[in-house]
């Protein structure tokens, strides 16, 4: 969603004849967008904003501070930060250019605009790039409040946009050269909830009717939240990718109710066999988060045997950051931080294992690639997905970019696929 913002006020910025680079010390105005879902993210914040202070000390510099630490911090940013020039919360990143403009003439900016405000939900960042993928908001904010989540709090509430305007700004992404869209929301599968539009699986249907897009992804699903009808999208709707982001966060019931997600885990269990049923092949993915107050040997032991079990193809996870607002950060039966990295490091050396297990043993099978840029790791390598968003690196030329080719694994490592070219590929593997 940063990533997604960051782009929308960059599109604005640059309809006003503004270039974007990336050195901080050759710009006249930088713009940092922040993120304060875990404690890590505000540190390096703080310690980047006073790196970029020394800049402005040096040379003539408009600063900025937009998205969800500008809102958490709302009443305070401009005295902690006295040398910024303005600050928007992400309800408000509509109005960049407007902040830029009145800092251009020393007047300071500062706009957190209730969080129910959609203007900058319908900020369209267009495909200037001439990417081969890119992204689409369906909706902001979430109505769910897990008590460890700072999102409420500084996204909002939910705000879905209007299924037309989402099929009209992807059927022009289409013809500007997309071919891949992953659909953007906190909870994508609440999209329309008590709206008389379009549900979350008619929208994907829509999508899967435009020609050109090719693929169709989207995060982040709720488990509570995914249907029947959803999951029976899979393998139905040819360009809808054989995988899915679908967080479990704990694997004991008890941390789950205080984490207050709505569901148990036997729930989550019935609905991973009913996508696999649906779509063997499916490649499924997860947040944890282990260390939250009250997490006992037994509970962690519960988080381990799901991931045993359900053999997620990877698994981003996390040690428990109480963040400010929150109803979990003032639970008692704190866990030891010494402890709960402990466990996170016994619960990633095993996902490491499974996920290394599961690209090997792709070896030998050939797979339907998107070229979408150079490699990193080589420059005689281009590099790719696959529908089931593993990353290629292969040999190859720049001009295969944005085509699909068809590519045989030859070696799996931890976090990604060595592949050989073999020729023009197309299908599902449903």
């Amino acid at each position: 969603m940063n990533e997604q913002d960051t782009e929308k006020m960059a599109c604005l910025l640059s309809s006003k004849g503004m270039d974007r680079i990336q050195d901080a010390n050759n710009a006249d105005i930088v713009i940092v967008n922040t993120c304060c879902i875990r404690e890590k993210a505000e540190q390096k914040f703080y310690s980047l904003m006073g790196r970029l202070r020394k800049i402005k000390r040096r040379k003539e510099l408009i600063l900025g501070v937009t998205g969800c630490i500008a809102q958490q911090e709302k009443d305070t940013i401009g005295k902690r930060l006295p040398f910024i020039d303005f600050s928007l919360g992400p309800s408000s990143i509509h109005m960049i250019a407007e902040a830029v403009d009145l800092a251009s003439r020393k007047d300071r900016f500062f706009d957190f605009s209730d969080n129910g405000c959609a203007a900058s939900l319908l900020v369209e960042p267009g495909n200037a790039g001439q990417k081969v993928k890119t992204s689409v908001t369906i909706m902001k904010g979430c109505n769910n409040f897990c008590s460890y989540c700072i999102v409420p709090y500084v996204r909002g509430r939910e705000v879905s946009r209007n299924s037309v305007d989402i099929l009209r700004e992807i059927t022009n992404l289409s013809m500007n050269g997309v071919k891949e869209v992953t659909l953007l929301g906190q909870n994508v599968n609440s999209y329309n909830k008590g709206r008389d539009d379009l549900s979350f699986p008619d929208l994907l249907k829509g999508i899967n009717a435009i020609d050109g897009i090719k693929r169709i992804r989207f995060i982040t699903s709720h488990p509570r939240d995914l249907s029947i009808e959803l999951i029976e999208c899979f393998g139905s709707l040819n360009k809808l990718c054989e995988s899915i982001h679908l967080p479990f966060q704990a694997g004991s019931d008890r941390i789950l109710k205080s984490m207050n997600r709505g569901y148990t885990i036997e729930e989550y269990r019935k609905k991973i066999v009913l996508l696999r049923q649906r779509c063997p092949d499916m490649a499924i993915t997860s947040d944890c988060i282990v260390g939250f107050p009250g997490e006992g040997e037994e509970d962690f032991e519960m988080t381990m045997n799901l991931v045993k079990d359900i053999r997620f193809h990877n698994l981003f996870s996390f040690v428990y950051s109480p963040r400010k607002h929150t109803a979990a950060s003032i639970l008692p039966d704190a866990v030891s931080r010494e402890l709960a990295f402990e466990r996170l490091a016994c619960l990633q050396q095993y996902q490491k294992s499974i996920t290394i297990e599961y690209n090997k043993s792709m070896e030998g099978r050939l797979e339907e690639v998107l070229v979408e840029d150079r490699s990193k790791n080589s420059g005689e390598e281009m590099t790719g997905r696959t529908r089931t968003n593993k990353i290629v690196n292969f040999q190859g030329s720049s001009d295969m970019i944005g085509n699909f080719v068809e590519v045989e694994i030859v070696k799996g490592y931890a976090n990604s696929l060595k592949g050989e070219m073999r020729k023009p590929s197309g299908g599902n593997t449903c």
